[in-house]
């Protein structure tokens, strides 16, 4: 397991390496770093702005080279964003080390947790969030796959799809409320009441009769909140997807 003080010595190095690169003309921290939300289990995230004419292979297998030798990578994995690359590394301490390397003319904030290190920034860019009629689709979808997964006895399929329900629900009720829904990040500040109802749709055992319950609380709370986000959507699927609870208990 990581210290705080090797993350902060492993960020201060990784930051003066990209100082000194002249192919990165700017960087920030990104994440609970850039707004002083760190604990004792966070990462380090760092993008960087590259130089003009230059695209993310560019650089990236050379700064991957560096954390493989001098920071003890075990593995990393990219993840595409348009133009840009988002390579997360695992190191052999657990501590996770994101570099996002962005072309000159996309280097923006996307939102409140970023804090420019040197260098200058476009424009911030407006935060990308799922529309609601999205994760009430995607809802209503994992519900059929839950319905046809409970009748075919498939436990472990069954119980995939309604954490599938669940993740719709959590999703929306972030928006609502007006806090991140990115990986679950909000959920745990949402209402307490709010938050008791999703407890209520996690599978217990792996049984018909349990399966069955989840299920139906589930689209209960999907149908709750779809109300509380479109009625009019909410009010032309309820009879339909509460149907797929009726057709399977």
């Amino acid at each position: 397991m990581f210290s705080i003080p090797e993350r902060e010595a492993l960020r201060d190095r990784l930051i003066a390496a990209a100082r000194a690169d002249d192919r990165i003309t700017a960087a920030a921290v990104v994440g609970s770093g850039a707004t002083d939300g760190e604990d004792a289990w966070s990462d380090i995230d760092l993008a960087l702005r590259l130089a003009d004419g230059l695209e993310p292979e560019d650089v990236a297998a050379e700064w991957s080279t560096r954390i493989y030798e001098s920071a003890s990578a075990v593995d990393h994995l990219d993840v595409w964003s348009g133009s840009t690359l988002f390579r997360v590394f695992l190191l052999s301490s657990s501590l996770q080390v994101d570099l996002s390397f962005w072309t000159a003319d996309t280097f923006a904030a996307s939102g409140p947790s970023f804090r420019l290190l040197f260098g200058e920034s476009n424009e911030p860019r407006p935060t990308r969030s799922s529309a609601p009629e999205a994760l009430i689709g995607m809802g209503w979808l994992y519900a059929l796959h839950a319905r046809s997964s409970i009748a075919r006895g498939r436990a472990l399929q069954a119980l995939h799809m309604i954490n599938g329900v669940r993740d719709q629900v959590i999703a929306l009720a972030c928006l609502r409320h007006a806090l991140p829904a990115h990986q679950g990040r909000g959920v745990d500040d949402l209402p307490a009441g709010l938050r008791q109802s999703l407890a209520e749709t996690l599978v217990r055992e792996l049984d018909g009769h349990e399966l069955r319950r989840a299920f139906t609380a589930s689209v209960g709370a999907l149908l709750d909140e779809a109300q509380e986000v479109d009625p009019d959507r909410a009010q032309r699927v309820r009879e339909t997807v509460w149907e797929l609870v009726y057709t399977v208990t």
